[in-house]
């Protein structure tokens, strides 16, 4: 168990130094970044299926996809999905959204509750329900006052949970489904990568070298990272190693200058109380687990 929480608090830790690398990418475009970054991810997501002996299991999911052809519809939506999320990572802060997207990371979990009981009929406890009940607050009071939530934390709000949930109705929650994706995003990276202006961009930045390999490393040791965490711990202590992420991703937006609106100072207090309900939930949950072992 102390094994497997070090993994998933090293690689929340690790997503958060991701943010924050991508201000060291400048003159690089959001797109740019995603591009390269896609690049110097796939040789950490390939090994992963050696590392975790997953090849067997990619195979099989390959002669599923050629058995029912739909799903490779679904696989191209999630791989939209994802691409898309992964590039609005990128893009947010050095463009002034990183702490919208936070602030979109921080209210994710909070909706997948909501996505699993009206969705999947999960059963919520009274600690859920009323942390559903105090984002909901919080969310309604900001749509009052600032007129709409940004578009940055909309586009999480909406796209994980779209994700997640169709991942798991067409039981595609697993590394190899994954690994297609990101083969999948490959052409739109590559042909970012290609109308970079390169010696522009090392013009300005002369360690821009020195930054991509590190960016490389740390997102396949945070994918790594993470991967082997969700093997070796528990579904709920590993929902709860979860808001580390973006909490570390709203550290490293205040680091790198930017400032919480004050019409997000309700939102926050309200995602604040819910992510507390929903740890107090967890933890109770895992000590009732506990005491039937």
């Amino acid at each position: 168990m102390i094994k497997g929480i070090t993994f998933s608090v090293t690689a929340s830790i690790l997503f958060g130094v991701l943010y924050y690398l991508s201000t060291h990418l400048k003159p690089l475009s959001g797109e740019e970044i995603y591009g390269f970054r896609m690049w110097v991810s796939l040789p950490f997501v390939i090994s992963a299926l050696f590392i975790f002996k997953k090849n067997d299991e990619f195979n099989r999911y390959l002669k599923r996809l050629k058995q029912h052809p739909h799903l490779i519809l679904v696989l191209l939506t999630t791989t939209a999905v994802t691409g898309s999320q992964m590039w609005l990572f990128l893009y947010a802060p050095n463009n002034g959204y990183a702490i919208d997207v936070s602030i979109g990371y921080l209210l994710m979990p909070i909706a997948m509750v909501a996505v699993g009981r009206f969705l999947f009929n999960e059963t919520l406890s009274l600690l859920k329900i009323i942390s559903i009940i105090s984002a909901s607050v919080g969310v309604f009071i900001t749509l009052m006052t600032a007129g709409s939530l940004s578009w940055a934390t909309s586009m999480v709000l909406i796209g994980y949970p779209v994700y997640f949930s169709l991942r798991k109705h067409f039981d595609m929650s697993h590394l190899s489904s994954f690994v297609c994706e990101i083969i999948l995003m490959l052409p739109i990276a590559t042909y970012f990568m290609l109308n970079t202006d390169m010696q522009f961009v090392t013009e300005n930045n002369p360690n821009f070298y020195f930054w991509l390999v590190l960016l490389g490393i740390v997102s396949g040791t945070a994918l790594i990272g993470y991967i082997m965490a969700s093997s070796l711990v528990p579904i709920n202590v590993l929902g709860l190693l979860s808001y580390i992420e973006p909490l570390a991703m709203l550290i490293v937006a205040f680091i790198i200058g930017e400032v919480l609106d004050q019409s997000s100072y309700i939102l926050m207090a309200c995602l604040m109380l819910s992510i507390c309900l929903l740890v107090l939930d967890g933890i109770i949950t895992i000590r009732k687990q506990r005491r039937r072992e």
